[in-house]
C-alpha cells in the first residue's frame, strides 16, 4: 500500500486518547513509507494524524472542498492539497488516490465516507482493504449493528467481512495488508449466509 486514506473527525472528542492514537497512526504510516490522504483539515483528529506522518517525515495529501476549506481549516503543511467543488468529489478523489482505507472516530461525514467505502466495496466497485481503528471501543456499538445486520438477513457474511477492525494499528495494518476481497458474486449472493 503507498498511500492509505484516512476518515476521521474534525473535532478530537472528549478523551485525549483519540488525539494521541490518530497521531501515532500518522507516525507509523510515515515510517512504513505509506503516505496519507485525508481531508485536508488542521483541526481535529484529521489534523493529529496528518501531523503524525508530516513530523515523522511522510507524504500527505489532503483533499478538501472549496466550502470547507475555512470552515475546517485546511492544513497548510501538506505535501499537496486538491480542492474540489465538491463533497461526493472529494470521496471520490480520496478513493483514486488509495490504496485502502482506515476509519477514526467521527461524526456523520466520517460516518458517510465509511458506508459509502463499504457500498462500492459491496458492489465490486473495487477490492481495497477498509479497516476501523477501534480507538477507546468507539466502534463496539457499530460492530454490534452488523452482527443484527447479518442476523435479521439484511447483510451477507461475507459483505460484512470487507470491514476489519482493531484497536491496535499494527495489528490493523497487517490485517488490511492480508486482505483478500471476496468476488463480487460471492458478495451478490443471497444464499450465503
Amino acid at each position: 500500500m503507498q498511500y492509505i486514506a484516512v476518515f476521521c473527525g474534525s473535532k478530537e472528542g472528549y478523551n485525549e486518547t483519540y488525539r494521541e492514537t490518530a497521531y501515532g497512526l500518522g507516525a507509523i504510516l510515515a515510517e512504513r513509507g505509506i503516505g496519507l490522504v485525508y481531508g485536508g483539515g488542521k483541526v481535529g483528529l484529521m489534523g493529529a494524524v496528518a501531523d503524525g506522518v508530516l513530523q515523522n517525515g511522510g507524504k500527505v495529501i489532503g483533499v478538501i472542498p472549496d466550502f470547507l476549506q475555512t470552515k475546517e481549516v485546511a492544513h497548510e503543511g501538506v505535501t499537496e492539497m486538491i480542492v474540489t467543488d465538491s463533497m461526493h468529489t472529494r470521496k471520490v478523489k480520496m478513493h483514486e488516490l488509495s490504496d485502502g482505507v482506515i476509519v477514526l472516530p467521527g461524526g456523520w461525514g466520517t460516518m458517510d465516507e465509511m458506508f459509502e467505502m463499504l457500498t462500492w466495496g459491496q458492489l465490486g466497485l473495487h477490492k481495497k482493504p477498509i479497516a476501523l481503528l477501534n480507538i477507546n471501543g468507539f466502534y463496539d456499538s457499530l460492530k454490534v449493528l452488523v452482527n443484527n445486520m447479518i442476523q435479521e438477513g439484511f447483510l451477507e457474511e461475507c459483505t460484512a467481512e470487507i470491514l476489519m477492525t482493531s484497536d491496535s494499528i499494527e495489528e490493523l495494518l497487517s490485517m488490511m495488508e492480508h486482505f483478500e476481497a471476496p468476488t463480487v458474486e460471492r458478495l451478490l449472493d443471497k444464499s450465503d449466509t
